[in-house]
C-alpha cells in the first residue's frame, strides 16, 4: 500500500523556514560538540528536549486550540517519527565527537539527496533523470570525504551516514503527516519521544559504568550524568531554545512544500559547520574534503535549480 498525502505547496515560506531552521541546527550541532568532552550525550539531549518541549507546548497553547491539539489519531506515526530523531541524534553526535564538525556535517548531507530519491518512491513526486544524476554526484562527494580504503577512513564516518538515513525517513513522514498535523504538534511529539528515550538511557547507563573507553564516541554516549554548572547550564538552556525553534521551522518547511524543493536549502548548515568548526575547534577541512563538500553542495543546488525549472515549464 502506498501512503498518500494531500500536499500543500507554499515554496517561498517553506524555503525561509528551512534556512532559519538550518541556521539554528548548525549552531546547535556546534554547541553539542563543545559540550561533548564533559557531559553525556543522552543527558545533553534530554535537557535540550525538555526545554524545547516546554517551548513547543507554549506555542501549541498560543497558536492552536490548546493542549487537546496534541491528541492525534496518527500518534503512532508521530512517535515513529520521533524515534527516527532519536536514532539520528545518537548517530550524528557520537560521530562528530570523534571527527571534525565540517566532515561529519558534510557526510550527513547525503540526507537531502536521499530525501530526493525517497520522494519518488514514497510520495510519488516526479524527479527527473538529471536530478537523479545530481544525487549520484553528491554520493561521489560523500565517498571522497570518507575515502574508504586509503588509510584515512574511520568507523565514526559511518555514523553521520546512518543519521542521514534516519533523517531522510523522518522527513518522508513529515510530508505524509503534514496534510493533517501542524508543525508545532509534530515538533511536540518529537521532543516528548526524545525525552522518554534519553531518560531511559540515563536510567540504564547514567551512572557511567560503561564510560571507561578510549573511543570518544562511546565515551560521549556512556559518560556519567552530572549537573551542569555555570556557563554550561546556560548553553544547555540555549540548546533547548534552538532545538524547539529549529524543529518547528523544519517541520513547517517540509509540510508546506515538496521535499525536493526544501531539502537543498538545508545546505546552509554545511556552510555554517565549516565556519563554526574553525571558530570553535580550529578545524580546517583538507583539500580532499573541500572537493567532497563542493560536489555534495553543488549537487544539492542543482537539484533545487532543476526542480524550479521543471515546475516553471509546467505552467
Amino acid at each position: 500500500m502506498t501512503l498518500q498525502a494531500r500536499p500543500i505547496d507554499r515554496p517561498t515560506l517553506a524555503i525561509l523556514c528551512a534556512v532559519l531552521g538550518a541556521l539554528a541546527f548548525s549552531l546547535n550541532d556546534s554547541l553539542v560538540k563543545l559540550l561533548s568532552a564533559g557531559y553525556a550525550l543522552p543527558q545533553i539531549i534530554f535537557f535540550r528536549s525538555s526545554i524545547a518541549f516546554l517551548i513547543v507546548v507554549f506555542l501549541i497553547v498560543s497558536w492552536d486550540v490548546g493542549l487537546r491539539a496534541l491528541w492525534s489519531r496518527k500518534w503512532g506515526l508521530l512517535v515513529l517519527r520521533g524515534s527516527f530523531v532519536v536514532a539520528a541524534n545518537i548517530s550524528f553526535f557520537t560521530g562528530i565527537a570523534a571527527m571534525p564538525l565540517a566532515d561529519g556535517t558534510a557526510l550527513f548531507f547525503v540526507a537531502p539527496l536521499l530525501i530526493t530519491v525517497l520522494s519518488v518512491f514514497v510520495l510519488r513526486e516526479r524527479v527527473g533523470p538529471r536530478r537523479l544524476l545530481a544525487v549520484v554526484v553528491g554520493l561521489i562527494g560523500v565517498l571522497i570525504i570518507m575515502r574508504p580504503g586509503i588509510g584515512v577512513f574511520q568507523f565514526a564516518a559511518l555514523l553521520p551516514i546512518i543519521a542521514a538515513c534516519f533523517y531522510a525517513s523522518l522527513h518522508m513522514l513529515t510530508r505524509i503527516l503534514g496534510s493533517t498535523e501542524s508543525a508545532s504538534v509534530m515538533a511536540a511529539y518529537i521532543q516528548a519521544t526524545v525525552m522518554v528515550f534519553m531518560g531511559l538511557l540515563g536510567v540504564l547507563f547514567g551512572d557511567g559504568r560503561f564510560a571507561e573507553t578510549d573511543n570518544p564516541s562511546l565515551a560521549f554516549l556512556f559518560r556519567p550524568w552530572v549537573w551542569p554548572q555555570g556557563f554550561d547550564l546556560a548553553i544547555m538552556v540555549f540548546l533547548g531554545v534552538l532545538n524547539g525553534a529549529s524543529g518547528v521551522l523544519i517541520s513547517q518547511a517540509y509540510r508546506i512544500a515538496p521535499a525536493a524543493t526544501v531539502a537543498p536549502f538545508e545546505y546552509v548548515s554545511l556552510v555554517m559547520a565549516i565556519i563554526y568548526g574553525y571558530l570553535f575547534f580550529a578545524e580546517i577541512p583538507d583539500g580532499m574534503t573541500w572537493v567532497g563538500i563542493v560536489l555534495i553542495a553543488g549537487s544539492g543546488l542543482y537539484v533545487l535549480w532543476r526542480e524550479q525549472r521543471v515546475k516553471f515549464s509546467r505552467r
